[in-house]
């Protein structure tokens, strides 16, 4: 029996793969029926408090209370919304605002680690290149966001992000923006954040090395800071990303398969990077085993949404908003969740999936097929379901800014749009 249909979701797939990821489950088949979409508010990174659950002082405006997590779920098949999470009982804090002072100047203090590093302009200048602060840093703000809220939940009002925390901060960016290079040699990408890609302006060969500068860079940091597991951490990203990175080239036959395939790529592409940087603060903090695994359950779930969004994003936005290519992973051969999703209601999607849509009209066809499912719909929802679990955790931490904060940032990565 097919478990990914139309009107159904099966987590026998989740189920199992949860123990990889640190999370024990009791296995079980369970079918989650799937929820009719309804309207949803769009909204930026770093510009919350429009239409949103509450807002307050933070906010500068009164705000109003929006009732019921189920017509707040996905808008439509054209919008980039997933819908907004259940109001917990907090005011909007727009998390890049609270981490103004902490988050300032981040970029500049990677650009001058990679500058001490090395006597080659054009090296420097290559390694740099995506270290412009046109980015979402999305990263560092979770790491650090995480930081504080944990350090407040251990040691109360008097806590303080501590400079070993973001220096993971400035660490998990810099292994995010290595990948990002790397997989522009890879894919041979003509564009990235709205500029030519590395490679377009570099070759190949110099591309590569400035990616394993950044690496080695980041690696020297991760030293200086002393602490055996927090380096065990940090160095199982690099072990998961290059993995992943392996698993994207392949595929498998039956879609049960196919679909574990994909959620353990993502998970070790994507997720790993967000969960283990949010570990690794922790463990500086010195909490316990409970909240380090708390944070690490918390960046599972947020990278986990944050990868599904942008597959459904690829489908949904336009170029000049996503400031790269659109379909860009048909066209790389890959099938993410909305092309698995719409295999159950179009089976010819197979055979495309199988041959990475290399024959003529099948990215084309692919597309048009997904539209027509509701791929897109479900993987609204089962980004929507880790968004959910990412808030719950959120919410078991001790009340404060920071982690009312970590709550909204599961909604800002469900509802960005690009």
């Amino acid at each position: 029996m097919a478990c990914l249909s139309s009107s159904r979701l099966c987590a026998r797939v989740q189920d199992k793969l949860m123990c990889q990821f640190g999370q024990k489950v009791r296995r079980q088949t369970l079918f989650v029926k799937l929820k009719p979409p309804g309207p949803s508010p769009l909204r930026i990174f770093g510009k919350t408090c429009q239409r949103v659950t509450t807002c307050g002082p933070a906010c500068g405006t009164s705000g109003t209370t929006v009732t019921g997590a189920v017509r707040r779920l996905a808008s439509s098949m054209q919008s980039t919304s997933t819908g907004s999470l259940p109001d917990y009982g907090t005011q909007i804090v727009d998390p890049y605002r609270l981490l103004e002072d902490d988050l300032n100047g981040i970029y500049e203090d990677i650009r001058s680690e990679l500058e001490r590093n090395t006597n080659q302009p054009e090296l420097n200048t290559i390694a740099t290149y995506y270290f412009d602060g046109q980015g979402k840093a999305l990263r560092p703000m979770v790491a650090i966001l995480t930081a504080k809220a944990i350090n407040y939940h251990v040691y109360g009002e008097n806590s303080a992000l501590l400079p070993s925390q973001r220096q993971v901060a400035m660490i998990s960016e810099m292994i995010h923006s290595a990948s990002l290079i790397h997989d522009d040699v890879i894919d041979q990408s003509d564009f990235r954040r709205g500029k030519p890609s590395v490679n377009v302006l570099w070759n190949h060969k110099k591309v590569a090395m400035a990616g394993d500068f950044i690496l080695a860079v980041a690696s020297m940091m991760i030293a200086r800071l002393r602490s055996d597991e927090v380096t065990l951490v940090l160095s199982q990203v690099v072990t998961d990303l290059v993995q992943g990175e392996f698993m994207q080239l392949g595929s498998k036959e039956t879609e049960n398969e196919r679909f574990a395939h994909y959620l353990t790529k993502t998970y070790r592409k994507t997720a790993s990077l967000f969960a283990n940087s949010v570990k690794a603060v922790a463990l500086l903090s010195g909490a316990d085993e409970t909240t380090c695994e708390l944070a690490f359950q918390y960046g599972r779930n947020l990278g986990l949404s944050f990868q599904l969004v942008d597959d459904l994003l690829d489908f949904v936005s336009s170029a000049h908003g996503m400031g790269k290519p659109t379909a860009a992973d048909l066209r790389l051969g890959l099938a993410t969740a909305p092309v698995l999703f719409a295999c159950e209601k179009y089976p010819e999607l197979n055979p495309m999936i199988m041959r990475r849509f290399q024959d003529a009209g099948d990215v084309e066809k692919a597309f048009e097929l997904v539209h027509k499912s509701r791929g897109l719909e479900q993987t609204r929802f089962l980004a929507r379901k880790h968004g959910l679990e990412a808030a719950r955790l959120a919410s078991e931490l001790a009340d404060s800014p920071y982690q009312k904060a970590l709550v909204v940032t599961t909604d800002l990565v469900l509802n960005r749009i690009k």
